[in-house]
């Protein structure tokens, strides 16, 4: 084989390897969503039953984040709430450097919890996060920090 046909090999092999190294570390570098077979599917209802952190990965976590808008008004609709704190959730992800793909873990806090506000619910959680839903957690609570708040939502993310 010529010298210059082996060089080439070689560049090529090199080359392939460091492109598969990099797709490698991406690959760690995202979360893994897990929905066993053997448990009820929960995406219809807008989250994930687990997710996987990468080995080694920075974690923030994001305080709840409620209805308010910049001025601190508060809407009394719950819907409207709902959509200004996942707004204001972008808002601190954008901050972080982070994008919902990156959220492992929401908790949400709903005041005097019923079954009808669960298709506000699962509309909001998807317009952020599309299909990579994070798990989640809904806790029913009687009131929140300020009286007129009837939703909050508090985060876990994972930084690159």
């Amino acid at each position: 084989m010529s010298r210059t046909l082996t060089q080439l090999l070689i560049g090529g092999l090199f080359i392939m390897t460091a492109g598969a190294s990099t797709a490698t570390m991406a690959d760690e570098t995202r979360l893994s969503i897990v929905n066993p077979p053997n448990l009820f599917d929960p995406t219809p209802n807008g989250y994930s039953t687990a997710v996987i952190v990468p080995a080694g990965a920075r974690i923030a976590y994001i305080s709840g984040q409620g209805g308010q808008d910049s001025t601190g008004g508060l809407s009394p609709d719950f819907a409207a709430q709902v959509k200004q704190a996942y707004a204001n959730l972008g808002a601190a992800l954008q901050g972080l450097g982070a994008k919902p793909d990156q959220v492992a873990k929401l908790t949400l806090f709903v005041v005097d919890h019923d079954m009808s506000k669960l298709g506000v619910l699962t509309e909001a959680v998807k317009a952020m996060f599309g299909d990579t839903l994070p798990a989640q957690t809904l806790v029913p609570v009687p009131k929140l920090a300020v009286d007129p708040m009837l939703f909050e939502v508090e985060a876990i993310v994972v930084l690159n």
